[in-house]
């Protein structure tokens, strides 16, 4: 390849988003994409993540850093393979399956001289590396912790893919799945999305995490509290939602009536039953956050409440770290953090910088 390139040659970039839509990367970014965009946005960096072949799926970053990247296609659908752009930090980390950083001149391409990159390559539990997680800036912004910190971040992404894999999977015998936690929430049957309105999404979550069921009156308090909306209105919303489901909600009692995997759910649960761990490994960000629907106001409050408290009473500092990507003006949770954590533990810069921001 020439040294003299100017950009990564670029795959379809809609065919690259259409696959990270896909991607079974994609939930477990979203529970960090928060603390990626904080650390991209507050230090001057780009955040990006790879598949198994060095295109990439996703990014982001502050405006200046994005537009930087775009124009030499460090963006959704560029090549950052060994065969596209030579000697980099990307196509290092997959190659050799370790973290790697490359400094200005020792990239390849003299257009990339300019930058710096810290990766770290995403497994599977099976060993396979699945992607790459990447954090790129400008030379003179280089950082001794964005290494560790690139590691960090991808030893929390493989850690949500195998607790994932065991805690949110499905029973067998239930084919719809509801998304409500963190980025883009969804419903899929057999791993095809199900187009919901926002107000549907909302219904299907109160009934998933309250399964006795609701009385229409309470039902529809708890989506409309004292705003003045007709029956007839309240009554279409189930109504449109039950012929998307084709079926499975019950008449008298709003109740589901057939079995529904929610991510939501699945948190509750595993509070309840102190498996913290559990439920800090679903947990991928406040529920339906856009919603202003008191029950599910209530709900998103007292899901974020009983995980806080959960992981203060805990002794693992892991917790402490990854509750903190969804608390990040918390300082009592990033001063726990931090009083938890060895004074050699490389962690401790992640904590500290956190506790700085809420402080700030």
């Amino acid at each position: 390849m020439d040294r003299a390139c100017v950009e990564a040659p670029v795959t379809d970039a809609d065919a690259a988003r259409s696959r990270w839509a896909d991607s079974q990367l994609r939930r477990p970014v979203g529970a960090v994409a928060d603390e990626l965009r904080r650390i991209t946005e507050d230090a001057g960096f780009v955040a990006a993540v790879t598949d198994e072949t060095g295109t990439i799926l996703w990014t982001c970053g502050g405006p200046h850093m994005r537009r930087a990247a775009e124009r030499i296609n460090f963006a959704p659908g560029g090549r950052w393979d060994e065969q596209a752009m030579g000697t980099n930090a990307l196509s290092l980390a997959l190659l050799r399956g370790q973290a790697a950083t490359v400094f200005s001149a020792e990239h390849y391409v003299s257009a990339l001289h300019g930058w710096v990159c810290y990766c770290a390559p995403i497994r599977h539990p099976d060993g396979r590396v699945l992607g790459v997680l990447d954090l790129s800036t400008t030379w003179d912004r280089s950082h001794p912790l964005a290494l560790s910190t690139v590691r960090l971040l991808a030893a929390g992404i493989e850690e949500r893919i195998r607790e994932q894999g065991v805690a949110a999977s499905p029973p067998v015998d239930a084919e719809l799945c509801l998304s409500v936690l963190g980025e883009s929430p969804r419903l899929e049957r057999q791993a095809r999305e199900i187009p919901l309105r926002p107000r549907q999404l909302e219904i299907l979550a109160l009934l998933a995490l309250e399964p006795e069921g609701f009385t229409p009156e309470r039902l529809r308090d708890a989506l409309y509290g004292e705003r003045p909306v007709s029956a007839s209105t309240f009554k279409a919303e189930v109504s449109h939602l039950r012929s998307a489901l084709g079926g499975g909600i019950a008449t008298r009692r709003y109740a589901l009536t057939r079995p529904l995997a929610c991510d939501a759910a699945l948190v509750a649960t595993a509070v309840e039953r102190g498996d913290t761990q559990t439920a800090l490994a679903v947990y991928a960000g406040p529920l339906l956050a856009r919603s202003e629907a008191p029950g599910v106001v209530e709900w998103r409050e007292h899901l974020h409440v009983a995980l806080r408290e959960a992981v203060l009473a805990s002794g693992d500092p892991s917790l402490a770290l990854a509750f903190g990507h969804h608390a990040r003006y918390d300082i009592a949770l990033h001063r726990h953090a931090l009083s938890l954590l060895a004074p050699d533990d490389a962690r401790r810069g992640l904590a500290a910088a956190r506790l700085r921001a809420a402080l700030g």
